[in-house]
């Protein structure tokens, strides 16, 4: 299952998963953007709004063995702390932090009940370095893979893996703002080893990779995908 299939990485990773077979449910909270991803080749469709923590549960009844989790939504709020209002607080906690434990708590119980599976978390190089206005998100981003390696603890002795993906910047609409920019897309890119953004579909080996077999000794950890950015030392400021 993948949460967040409708557009961006988690369409890329859908298709990807599918087409190293899976049978793969592409669930978002835009019905129409699931099915188009399904149509695309990426399994079937399913609408889930993770907000929604009735609907979460209910969705691991109704979809019975769910080997792999991936998810992948999020959202930012790009302000400095001091102009944070509490409801802007409370949306990005509520989105990238709150619904990923009831993704997590919700599956992880039947596979930890059937002895194996596969959980991946969309993290973010935020977990690890900061900028001004991107402290919320950042904090989210690095209790998320808390989260998960506290998962990986807890459920590795049922047979389950818990993994985060940590990805650099990458062209989705969550990064829209930025690439609107050209001196601040061109800073970006200019940051990374590689010298360039990342595109959704380079994102899907890793999830490939963390689903299958040849993972198989691999829990707790996180994989960063960035291009090198974390090796590169250097700073930006970015307009408010």
């Amino acid at each position: 299952m993948v949460v967040g299939a409708g557009s961006g990485i988690g369409r890329e990773c859908a298709q990807a998963l599918a087409a190293h077979g899976a049978d793969v449910v592409c669930a978002d909270r835009d019905a129409d953007s699931a099915a188009e991803t399904a149509r695309l080749g990426g399994g079937s469709a399913y609408q889930l709004d993770v907000l929604d923590g009735a609907a979460v549960t209910r969705a691991a009844g109704e979809l019975g063995d769910v080997d792999v989790l991936v998810f992948t939504a999020a959202t930012n709020v790009r302000k400095r702390l001091l102009d944070y209002t509490q409801e802007e607080f409370d949306r990005v906690v509520g989105l990238n932090l709150t619904a990923s434990f009831g993704l997590v708590r919700a599956f992880g119980a039947g596979m930890a009940d059937r002895g194996r599976g596969s959980i991946i978390g969309f993290a973010s190089i935020r977990a690890f370095t900061v900028e001004p206005g991107q402290g919320v998100y950042a904090a989210t981003k690095s209790g998320l893979i808390q989260l998960l390696r506290t998962a990986a603890a807890e459920l590795g002795p049922k047979g389950v893996r818990v993994n985060a993906v940590a990805p650099g910047v990458v062209e989705t609409p969550l990064t829209a703002q930025i690439k609107a920019n050209p001196e601040w897309y061109d800073a970006y890119a200019a940051k990374s080893a590689l010298g360039r953004w990342a595109q959704p579909e380079e994102m899907a080996g890793a999830v490939v990779y963390l689903a299958s077999d040849a993972a198989s000794f691999v829990t707790g950890t996180c994989l960063l995908v960035d291009g090198g950015w974390t090796a590169v030392d250097g700073r930006y400021e970015p307009p408010n």
